[in-house]
């Protein structure tokens, strides 16, 4: 799938894989500082060892963050991510965790003259490719001029 292709080039079932991105102990603290989310399973070592999970883990939502800076939307053509849905947080990640992001368009309707709607099936993988994140995403997205129409 091309990041760059029109609205009314894409198709059901096209998929995408991004590289990795590996999650480090200052992405999490600059997380807790930025939302003010300081829950100790994230920002203390001793606290998270003593949990169920045995170690600090990355924010769920630092990583649904990462995975919309790893997606590939050209800005010519990506109008606005729209609405996130059913996202499930399956396991967690580590610090030092390589996470990447595979998708494939799920929906696609045209909701302007100069923009339709693709809805992505998203699932953030680490790097032994198990299922961390899944979630169904919506961005807006620009159409050629006089192109097709969807329903």
């Amino acid at each position: 799938m091309r990041a760059d292709a029109a609205f009314d080039e894409l198709h059901v079932g096209d998929a995408f894989e991004t590289a990795a991105r590996v999650v480090t102990e200052e992405d999490v603290a600059s997380f807790a500082r930025l939302t003010g989310d300081r829950h100790p399973l994230h920002t203390d070592a001793e606290w998270a060892a003593q949990s169920a999970l045995g170690e600090r883990v990355a924010h769920g939502m630092l990583v649904l963050s990462y995975a919309v800076g790893l997606a590939e939307f050209a800005p010519q053509r990506v109008l606005a991510l729209r609405g996130l849905r059913d996202v499930v947080f399956k396991r967690p990640v580590k610090l030092g965790d390589a996470i990447a992001l595979t998708g494939e368009i799920r929906g696609l309707k045209t909701v302007s003259e100069v923009a339709g709607l693709v809805t992505y099936g998203w699932s953030i993988i680490e790097q032994q490719r198990r299922l961390c994140v899944r979630a169904q995403v919506e961005v807006l997205w620009m159409r050629e001029p006089g192109g097709a129409t969807r329903g």
